[in-house]
């Protein structure tokens, strides 16, 4: 102890020394463009791959000849007849089981009454791949959009229930108990306190729900739809053309990394408050 007062005093400028933050990881910084040379460096070897003979076409078709046959999709007006219903799916449904899903997701987290009611019924559905239950939708909402809009409804809904609830659940105690020492309402917790300090987890709910919502489109698509991306890969498949396979791949990859930006862009706007 004798030591170490002796130091500060020796040197005075000890105890104003920065120590710098090792956390990066904490608070990460954008670099731009990096992704996108990522995605560059992996097509061009996939490119190089293909040509020297090193990866057969037989199995990986060459992204040359995937981008030529994207071209030739939109050249042929194809490509957004395909397009179109499918984002009119993904946004309708999703929209659907979204809304709800955050509704009965805060009811949940607020009420405990509806939590002992509803939470176990959400909990048994919610490990029930949703894909086994298009025959019963299209015997309830029939073969045309109905159906499809029900089964990604469905699959985004109970994740979001859960991710939103639990969001709540991990809002700072200590908040609550101070908005209360302060005599706030209990509408001004839920509306100060409460969902400010969930958003950020349900927020990351929904791009793991939106990824979802992808993937039931697809699925949906492939059963009963003429037009629609996953209708496009189906027909792909079943005449084993790799290079328009791999277009309805790229197409759904680019929807997915859409759809997560436009997460991204939303917390910026929303969670611009967190240091």
């Amino acid at each position: 102890m004798a030591s170490s007062q002796k130091d500060t005093k020796s040197n005075p400028n000890l105890d104003a020394a920065k120590i710098p933050f090792r956390g990066g990881g904490f608070a990460p910084q954008p670099i731009p463009f990096l992704g996108t040379f990522s995605f560059i460096i992996i097509i061009a070897l996939l490119e190089w791959g293909t040509r020297s003979g090193w990866i057969t076409e037989l199995t990986l078709p060459r992204p040359s000849a995937v981008f030529q046959t994207l071209i030739e999709l939109y050249d042929s007006g194809l490509l957004f007849k395909h397009l179109v219903p499918s984002i009119t799916r993904l946004v309708v449904g999703s929209m659907m089981g979204l809304s709800s899903g955050i509704v009965l997701g805060i009811f949940i987290g607020l009420f405990s009454l509806v939590r002992a009611g509803v939470l176990p019924v959400i909990t048994a559905i919610f490990p029930v791949p949703k894909i086994a239950l298009l025959p019963l939708f299209i015997i309830w909402f029939g073969i045309d959009e109905g159906s499809k809009y029900a089964l990604i409804a469905l699959g985004t809904f109970t994740p979001t229930v859960l991710t939103t609830y639990s969001a709540i659940d991990n809002v700072d105690r200590s908040l609550i108990r101070m908005g209360q020492s302060f005599s706030l309402s209990w509408m001004s917790i839920v509306r100060k306190i409460i969902l400010p300090g969930a958003l950020p987890g349900i927020l990351s709910g929904l791009r793991i729900s939106l990824s979802i919502a992808i993937i039931l489109l697809v699925a949906a698509e492939m059963l009963g739809a003429n037009y629609g991306i996953g209708a496009y890969i189906l027909e792909a498949g079943s005449l084993y053309d790799l290079e328009r396979l791999f277009v309805g791949v790229s197409i759904l990859s680019v929807l997915g990394v859409f759809v997560s930006w436009s997460i991204t862009q939303i917390e910026k706007k929303t969670l611009n408050w967190r240091v």
